[in-house]
């Protein structure tokens, strides 16, 4: 035999020694686990047991809730003298590597791990001693490289442009200076595609106070930024699309019934200012929408809750800046949080349409004018051809006289219709009109039985078309039925301008005399409609006409507008 005698086996047994002296705590189960075959010095330590006396022992002394203590993980032990202890166990077989850990900071570092995976953090460390960066699994696989190695700060940076580069520089500088967090989002290179990366971080600093290491996570935010680019891209095109289109955005809220005005035109449609603030449903029906269009708008209110449909709806509203009252088109759809609940909020849009249906109802009447003035016309041109023929001499003298009062009517035309027209002058519109029945002296003037008397006025192109149509339609009834039917009327027209409005007020009097007897027409024509439309609609006026029997009688009160130079084109 080669041992001597009373000498202890062990001590010649290098894993004996391992065991005994190793700086954690082990301990070797039976096969049933039931029975501590084995522990070491640093075990009893931990526990609270003399050395050596745990060998032989029910393993059932250590533990504080049953077997489940002899599993992975954190784990309620118990010291020799009761008091509690909280170990970490790793289990190989029944051999159990055992520590003390302080439960709280555990749990903790377990949570920050899950909340970091969930939130797609990974962590690195920057040590200054090496220049070296240790990544963990996930922030090596964001910057794109090999999980398990240290790389060097040279390495990283290679995918920063250098103006970024030094950006980068001074916010870490001035951060550490203040021994302050920093953080900063960087668009760099990672295996040859740009990325962009949200980097937090703060300095550790060393015994002499300057950073000794940096610690922090970093994020690829690369998706959340171009989601987030093209909804700013999607808004933009929004706002440019409705401003283009005068459209003003609005959202409302049923609940509280308070809107969210989203651009500066519903404010102009409106008439309110910013610190006015915003209308809300009741509001909206009860004050500023017109009252006749108020059961129409709520019934398509109703009509869209009921059907959830796009709510389209149109109406009077009065602006709160001048009280005018403007025509609005609205559509909008209401919102839900879920099918079947009831909608939460209304987004739409808002138009002001006044223009156009002005410019609607214009056209509209403008086309009806031009089929009773083709009629009219004819009419005019067959008693031109009457009263010529009456006081021609000759054939020659017919030609002439008729071809220049067929000019005159057609110049009439042109003056009415012409696009760039800007303002016409009152007595040309009644010598344009009035010419064809009645010769012209060669200083200007009309002949006996027509007289003009007024100053000169230039009217504006919104008030000289319907103008110069009612003295269209004026003339065309006196050659038809009144003085001008015959040989011996008169038609005196006078004018005049009163103080009053932006530009005065138009006073013009119509007066026929010598004509076949008048009547009060039996029913209201075209051409009564028409001028009542024209004149008391488009211009304001106040008309008052006279069937007396020895002849009709027209007085009209109009207010002028003042002229819009930024009508003319050469301008």
């Amino acid at each position: 035999m080669n041992e001597r005698v009373g000498q202890d086996p062990a001590a010649h047994d290098p894993y004996r020694t391992g065991f005994d002296d190793a700086a954690i705590g082990l301990v070797v189960l039976s096969a049933d686990e039931t029975v501590i075959v084995a522990a070491n010095r640093s075990l009893h330590d931990l526990v609270g047991w003399a050395p050596g006396t745990l060998a032989g022992r029910p393993t059932a002394e250590l533990l504080n809730e049953g077997p489940e203590g002899l599993r992975d993980g954190l784990q309620f032990w118990r010291r020799a003298d009761g008091s509690p202890l909280d170990v970490r166990v790793r289990r190989s077989g029944t051999t159990l590597v055992v520590e003390s850990v302080d439960v709280d900071a555990a749990a903790h570092s377990e949570a920050n791990r899950e909340a970091l995976a969930t939130a797609g953090l990974g962590e690195w460390r920057w040590d200054r001693a090496t220049g070296l960066l240790t990544l963990s699994r996930r922030a090596a696989r964001i910057l794109g490289r090999p999980p398990g190695r240290s790389v060097s700060w040279d390495e990283l940076k290679t995918g920063l442009s250098d103006p970024e580069l030094a950006r980068l520089r001074a916010v870490i500088a001035e951060a550490a200076a203040g021994r302050e967090p920093y953080g900063f989002d960087t668009p760099t290179t990672v295996a040859g595609r740009t990325v962009i990366l949200r980097v937090r971080g703060q300095a550790v600093p060393g015994p002499d106070g300057a950073p000794a290491s940096m610690v922090g996570v970093v994020q690829d935010i690369t998706t959340r930024v171009e989601a987030r680019d093209e909804i700013l891209s999607r808004d933009q095109r929004l706002r440019v699309a409705t401003t283009i289109a005068k459209l003003g955005i609005f959202e409302w809220h049923m609940l509280e019934d308070q809107a969210i005005w989203e651009n500066e035109h519903m404010y102009e449609i409106f008439g309110h200012a910013p610190e006015d603030g915003t209308i809300g449903k009741t509001e909206f029906l009860n004050d500023i929408l017109h009252p006749d269009d108020r059961a129409a708008v709520r019934r398509a209110i109703s009509t869209a809750l009921r059907e959830d449909g796009i709510l389209y709806i149109g109406g009077r509203v009065r602006r709160k800046s001048d009280g005018a009252w403007r025509t609005i088109d609205m559509a909008g759809r209401f919102e839900r949080d879920a099918p079947g609940r009831l909608p939460r909020r209304l987004i739409g849009v808002v138009a002001d349409v006044t223009d156009r249906r002005r410019a609607e109802e214009r056209q509209s009447l403008l086309i009806r004018e031009l089929h009773h003035r083709v009629k009219n016309t004819l009419a005019t041109v067959q008693a031109i051809v009457g009263s010529t023929a009456r006081t021609a001499s000759s054939i020659e003298s017919f030609y002439e006289a008729f071809v220049g009062r067929i000019k005159s009517l057609a110049h009439t035309h042109s003056v009415l219709t012409e696009d760039t027209w800007q303002t016409a002058s009152l007595a040309n519109l009644l010598l344009n009109e009035l010419k064809p029945y009645a010769e012209v002296a060669p200083d200007g003037a009309a002949e006996g039985r027509i007289s003009l008397d007024g100053p000169a006025i230039d009217l504006p192109s919104e008030v000289a078309v319907p103008i110069g149509m009612a003295i269209h339609e004026l003339t065309t009834n006196a050659a038809k039925y009144g003085a001008l039917s015959n040989r011996t009327g008169r038609v005196a027209v006078e004018w005049s301008l009163e103080p009053g409005g932006p530009a005065g007020i138009l006073r013009f009097s119509w007066r026929e005399t010598g004509g076949p007897p008048v009547e009060p027409p039996s029913r209201q024509g075209f051409g009564s409609r028409l001028l009542q439309r024209v004149l008391i609609t488009q211009v304001q006026a106040e008309v008052t006409t006279d069937y007396a029997p020895g002849g009709f009688a027209l007085t009209m009160r109009a207010p002028i507008p003042p002229r819009n130079d930024s009508l003319n084109p050469l301008v």
